[in-house]
């Protein structure tokens, strides 16, 4: 157990020792350079290969690099508790039920294997982050003997959990202690492995001050990328990089089950936009560790609709878009979150359409998080969703068809004349303003004016 006041000696320490003297403190607000065109991958370990073990994974590196992937988002890599595991306890338990915060899982190897994996991914180019779950630990953390009052408790004394996660016991922000603690146990993995950032559990439910004070302690070691599991704008101010887009997962479930309208779906992503900052990155998806396993695949949520959805969340403004392991087969079943349930990689299917757009954000810097966004106006709004993306005199366009018919249309705007390249066609194709097009079922087409 960290003693009181923890933060403050290993703050000193990095102080005397010259490693904050080597990091400029960011600009308040400002993120780092490499994320605004960059992608998101989420890992599961425990599915990912039959072992679960990082060096297994390790050997898909190459494969993702070439695929485009920037940013792995390793799910929690911390020892998992073992009393009041969900379910029974020869479950393997939930990833986000936190035995001890500075410690790996062994079902995934040592510390050695990630620190390993982190140094043979910056060498190809990644940056990794992994996921941090400040909200809640396991009902057997150590700090529950050696720090009960890191704890909330009821008006009877007795330590709470949050929700129904009843393996897991809600931790005290009311206590300073906890706090430097949490901290310190969050600069062990930046300084100790190299990491480049967090994704932060229900970030909502952490109080705002305590991220602030986090956010700019790690920022004085490293300038990391912080993703908060939350889609509050408060989340910002308190100086996250990027938040959920949860709200249009919903809206595209219901836009392809004929339950919202194309309309609808455009009030939802100006909402977006004018409720969060400017600056804001959003999370948008087709599916996660949470989708995939309690609400359903992107086939059961958006059928014939899968590939269109995709494209809108890796081309959308403000987006750093996620991918979640097995996309790319693709993986058809509900992956289960307590069990083993390992993906079955035995194709690639989908590989190069998630490489053709990977690629295009990173070419294209229209698609970069602060590229402008517009909306065109077509003859047939009530089916077509299109807008154009600019940035640095590059410009894409982007044409959805949000229903299950063939449509025909056009959109008069003078920005859509030219020569511009059909991106999944992979040819150029001339347009006047007066151009009309043809689009199948739930298709897509990406112009991109070179």
């Amino acid at each position: 157990m960290k003693p009181k006041g923890y933060y403050l000696i290993i703050t000193a320490f990095f102080l005397a020792t010259g490693v904050l003297a080597q990091v400029k403190k960011p600009a308040a607000g400002t993120h780092p350079a490499w994320s605004e065109q960059s992608n998101i991958y989420e890992v599961n370990l425990r599915q990912y290969s039959a072992s679960g073990s990082l060096n297994d994974f390790a050997k898909h590196l190459p494969r993702l690099r070439k695929m485009g992937v920037d940013i792995l988002w390793f799910m929690p890599v911390t020892p998992i508790g073992i009393t009041d595991r969900k379910m029974t306890s020869a479950e393997l338990g939930s990833y986000y039920a936190v035995k001890h915060y500075t410690a790996i899982n062994e079902e995934f190897g040592s510390m050695a294997d990630f620190k390993s994996v982190v140094k043979k991914a910056h060498a190809l180019g990644f940056k990794v982050i992994t996921d941090w779950v400040a909200n809640h630990s396991s009902t057997d953390n150590h700090w529950i003997k050696t720090h009960p009052d890191f704890y909330a408790k009821d008006s009877t004394g007795k330590i709470i959990s949050p929700f129904d996660w009843t393996d897991t016991y809600k931790l005290n922000y009311k206590n300073p202690e906890l706090r430097d603690s949490m901290i310190a146990a969050m600069k062990f993995w930046i300084t100790e492995t190299g990491i480049d950032g967090f994704r932060c559990d229900v970030a909502e439910e952490v109080p705002a001050d305590f991220w602030k004070d986090c956010i700019n302690a790690l920022k004085e070691i490293k300038h990391v990328f912080m993703l908060a599991e939350g889609d509050k704008p408060w989340l910002h101010e308190a100086g996250f990089d990027e938040t959920y887009a949860w709200s249009m997962g919903s809206v595209m479930t219901d836009l392809y089950a004929g339950k919202k309208t194309v309309a609808q779906f455009d009030s939802a992503i100006n909402h977006n936009i004018a409720v969060f900052p400017k600056n804001a990155y959003k999370l948008y998806f087709t599916t996660n560790h949470d989708e995939n396993s309690w609400n359903g695949t992107e086939f059961e949520k958006y059928g014939d609709a899968y590939k269109t959805f995709a494209v809108f969340t890796q081309t959308m403004y403000q987006s750093i878009p996620l991918i979640y392991n097995g996309q790319e087969v693709p993986n058809k079943k509900r992956l289960k979150f307590f069990v083993k349930d390992t993906i079955e990689w035995k194709q690639f299917s989908l590989a190069p359409f998630y490489k053709t757009l990977l690629t295009l954000r990173k070419t294209n810097p229209a698609l970069a998080a602060d590229g402008s966004y517009q909306k065109l106006a077509s003859s047939n709004d009530e089916s077509i969703f299109s807008y154009i993306r600019e940035k640095n005199g590059r410009k894409l366009a982007v044409i959805l068809n949000l229903s299950n018919k063939q449509q025909k249309f056009t959109i008069k705007d003078k920005r859509m004349a030219g020569t511009p390249v059909n991106v999944f066609l992979m040819q150029k194709e001339k347009l006047k303003s007066t151009h009309v097009f043809a689009i199948e079922p739930w298709g897509f087409i990406i112009y991109d004016y070179k």
